[in-house]
């Protein structure tokens, strides 16, 4: 005899009450038709994740418990484990689990451990909980806890263990980023050997703002072995049959992950689709250069939405080359998108002309090379204005780092698709791309040429930039690692090159405040990870 159980890898919607119950819903029927006896859901359900401030709108917190017991009347023949906001009696929240059986909600459970680091804010909203209950289906005792509370050593899931619990369930919304699986599959099959249990992870999946929620849900036997594990980047019903009153099963075959390039673009590609669908956007507009980055952009973005919602304009002055308008031609030609050129000369001299007078006497410089960028912006912003289209920025981590890109110019936009890739890590991808289409959708000209901002003759980055390997690994150090100036200047040889990296990182802060949201996959992506004082006048020591 077994019991059988599910994993509801579901994509909420924050906000999205009822479309979040309806899903829930469906999902209990799906499983108790496939005779599954328990299904369990992710870590706030009802609400979607993270509700941030709405949590602090009590009707909001009124809409989710109706839609909790809405999901408990229509739940029959299966047990659910679905997560919601709760309220305590003197108005104090709870991030909840409700154990839901024979259309009623049968016990809570109150999350106790509330992460306050990194993107997560929970200490602001929630009350921490206390103590537990176990349920039983088929003879087992099985517990409950969320999220981070199998992450901390020591916690609650030891004291359920030692209370009898031979299943422990785990609902979670556990973000992405950059090798966070691997990472997960080892920390879940260190607590089943601790515990000697059963340990059923539910994960959700989607894009929410930055945040991209990755799945792989998993389900552990007590020796650590993997029974079951839910898809990566996509919704998915997981089904596994744990033995009742016997020791355990032999490890089952589950899906072997994504190589990690891949792994990194379902992840920037789930990000910028569930942005533009769930924002309500039909079609994305896309300044397309001719160069790696808005190339990169335009194959994601087609790839999400489908290539007829896709737009791209090109905006070439006399600094562009005829090789890369070429390329830009090619590159939308290749994906199937719209595409118009509309040169700026003209209006870049209209410019000029007018701002003659003051700036008279003066040297050619950044001002007038950003013209150009701030006028592609404009010209962009109003497509936008007028067809409601998204405007998908181009700008990739390294260049957002440095400051080396146009405030009210390129970085103009509603999201920013790359802002956490680093420019070595556009050229994997855009590799990648290709890979996926069996040929050369993004031209091998593109890869091969160096970049180039094309604001001026001659223009390249390495004139204000070091290489992008060098480059790369050192905001790697700065960003991820807050390593010193020291330790920079040791890993490149080049004290004068770290020193001035950290200058430029350090100087750009102003300008990645106003810059729109994008897909974070790593450790510390410029958002909520990133929250430096604007007015700082600390330097980097050696």
């Amino acid at each position: 005899m077994s019991l059988r159980v599910a994993l509801a890898q579901i994509n909420t919607t924050v906000g999205d009450l009822e479309g979040n119950a309806r899903k829930v819903v469906e999902q209990c029927v799906a499983a108790r038709e496939r005779g599954a006896d328990l299904v369990v859901f992710p870590e706030l359900a009802t609400t979607g994740y993270p509700p941030e401030d709405l949590l602090f709108k009590d009707h909001f917190i009124g809409g989710n418990l109706k839609s909790l017991l809405t999901v408990a009347r229509q739940v029959s023949g299966i047990t659910a484990v679905v997560g919601f906001v709760d309220r305590g009696p003197g108005g104090e929240l709870y991030n909840a689990a409700a154990v839901i059986a024979d259309g009623g909600v049968k016990y809570i459970y109150h999350k106790q451990a509330l992460p306050n680091y990194s993107v997560f804010d929970e200490k602001r909203y929630f009350t921490p909980g206390r103590g537990f209950k176990l349920f039983s289906l088929k003879g087992e005792k099985i517990a409950v806890n969320v999220c981070e509370d199998i992450w901390v050593d020591g916690g609650v899931f030891q004291a359920q263990a030692a209370a009898g619990a031979r299943i422990i369930v785990n609902i979670s919304s556990s973000p992405y980023e950059f090798g966070k699986r691997e990472e997960r599959v080892k920390l879940i099959a260190r607590r089943a050997r601790e515990t000697g249990a059963f340990i059923v992870y539910v994960n959700l999946v989607g894009g929410q703002d930055e945040l991209v929620f990755d799945g792989s849900s998993l389900v552990v036997d007590p020796q650590g072995r993997c029974l079951a594990s839910g898809a990566q980047f996509r919704e998915d019903l997981v089904l596994v049959d744990l033995p009742v009153n016997l020791p355990g099963k032999k490890r089952a075959a589950v899906p072997a992950p994504l190589p990690r390039i891949e792994e990194m673009y379902e992840a920037v590609l789930l990000g910028t689709r569930d942005y533009i669908r769930k924002n309500g956007f039909q079609k994305v507009l896309i300044g397309l250069s001719g160069g790696i980055d808005s190339a990169l952009v335009a194959a994601i973005a087609a790839d999400a939405v489908g290539p007829r919602n896709v737009v791209c304009i090109s905006m070439p002055t006399r600094f562009n080359v005829a090789a890369t308008r070429n390329d830009a031609r090619r590159v939308a030609r290749n994906l199937g998108v719209a595409f118009h050129e509309i040169p700026i000369e003209a209006v870049v001299t209209a410019f000029l002309q007018t701002l003659k007078p003051y700036f008279k006497g003066t040297p050619s410089g950044l001002a007038e090379e950003n013209l150009q960028s701030r006028i592609r912006g404009n010209l962009l912003m109003s497509f936008s204005n007028k067809f409601g289209w998204l405007v998908l920025t181009t700008g990739n981590k390294s260049e957002m780092a440095t400051g080396y890109c146009t405030l009210y110019g390129d970085m103009s936009g509603g999201y920013a698709v790359i802002k956490d890739i680093y420019k070595t890590k556009v050229y994997e991808l855009a590799r990648q791309v290709n890979a996926r289409a069996g040929k050369a959708v993004i031209p091998l000209s593109v890869i091969a040429r160096a970049p180039s901002a094309e604001l001026k003759a001659g223009q390249k980055d390495q004139d204000s930039l070091p290489p992008y390997p060098v480059l790369d690994d050192l905001l790697n150090l700065y960003v991820e690692g807050h390593r010193s100036l020291g330790a920079m200047g040791r890993s490149c040889g080049d004290i004068k090159m770290a020193r001035k990296v950290v200058e430029l990182v350090d100087k750009s802060e102003y300008k990645r405040r106003q810059a729109p949201p994008g897909v974070k996959i790593s450790k510390r992506a410029f958002g909520k990870d990133w929250r430096l004082p604007l007015t700082n006048r600390y330097k980097a020591v050696l």
